[in-house]
């Protein structure tokens, strides 16, 4: 071999120890065995001192947590699933996100926790912590606490403006309107007030009835030209006497005549989710009935403020209003 062209290579740790030399003359041949085996062992404590960080964080990734959320892009009005996988088995797992309390599910399918929540209309654009906390398992005795934050954010969606006619009664209520009106606040607050701990609807929520939609949620709407209101749900096409179904399983909360709802259903699915049908032309549920998803509750109509017969849905969870056309879009374990 020509030994002009030879150059032999010495690899050592590769932290600050490893030479390769042009000349070819590796650090450790030219020493006495001792002095070799010395340097050899300092270098190997450096570099395990090195990757110490290195293997903490692979460990740390080993046992993270992980969020998802559906839809991917949240904006002001959106209802959103939540699914998180956590870093060790808990017996339960909650959360806190924009102020409201989040009570999460355990899907056995997918090995994730999950849970429904919402966004405001009046939220801002931003990013919002989501704080999870998760108790271990531990046999029977109370297990360890786990904890993790996870900013999600949130898009600012801009809402169209229309014109619309009504009587005039629904502009410019008289003193007995007036009176109506007040008196149907309290029966919708007291309504409002229900939050059944568990939950009650199962799987994705269907359509009220097979129909176009005719106007969307988050429109602000002018009425008479002067009165300003935003739309809070999800508007079907239908005529008068439509069949119209519960969009998921519950419990029937109230079932009776409102002034600017017209005949009004409301039906909690538990955990402060609740939907809402207006302007109904006949009930076929009553107050304290239990409904399935899919089951008759109504027939469709133009009661109430309605410039004509059409199905008003709205959801409502814990006191805010979400797009009901992206809750029928999310699917939901």
């Amino acid at each position: 071999m020509d030994g002009s062209r030879y150059r032999p290579v010495c690899y050592s740790s590769g932290v600050g120890f490893a030479l390769r030399t042009a000349e070819g003359v590796c650090p450790y041949a030219e020493m006495p065995a001792g002095s070799a085996m010395r340097l050899r062992f300092f270098d190997s404590v450096v570099l395990f001192i090195f990757l110490l960080p290195a293997l903490a964080a692979a460990s740390s990734a080993a046992a993270h947590w992980t969020v998802v959320n559906q839809p991917a892009r949240l904006v002001n009005g959106s209802p959103v699933l939540f699914r998180v996988i956590t870093p060790k088995r808990v017996r339960s797992l909650s959360g806190t996100w924009l102020g409201h309390d989040i009570s999460f599910g355990f899907d056995a399918n997918s090995r994730t926790w999950f849970a429904l929540a919402g966004v405001s209309l009046e939220t801002k654009a931003g990013a919002y912590p989501l704080q999870l906390h998760g108790e271990t398992l531990s046999g029977q005795s109370p297990g360890e606490v786990i904890a993790f934050d996870r900013k999600i954010q949130v898009q600012r969606q801009r809402y169209p403006r229309v014109p619309l006619k009504v009587p005039g009664r629904y502009t410019a209520p008289g003193p007995e309107e007036q009176s109506e009106i007040e008196q149907d606040k309290k029966v919708k607050a007291d309504a409002f007030k229900t939050v059944s701990p568990e939950r009650e609807w199962k799987g994705s929520f269907a359509a009220p009835v097979d129909a176009a939609i005719s106007d969307v949620f988050g429109v602000e709407r002018v009425f008479n030209g002067s009165v300003q209101s935003t739309h809070q749900g999800l508007d079907f096409r239908v005529p008068s006497g439509t069949t119209v179904a519960a969009v998921n399983g519950g419990r029937v909360i109230l079932a009776r005549p409102l002034f600017f709802e017209g005949n009004c259903v409301v039906i909690d699915h538990g955990q402060g989710l609740l939907t809402l049908y207006l302007h109904l032309s006949k009930f076929l549920v009553q107050e304290g009935d239990d409904v399935n998803k899919g089951q008759a509750i109504g027939l469709s109509g133009g009661t109430g403020r309605a410039t004509g017969p059409h199905l008003h849905l709205a959801v409502r969870w814990q006191g805010v209003y979400l797009d009901p056309q992206a809750l029928l879009r999310l699917h939901l374990p």
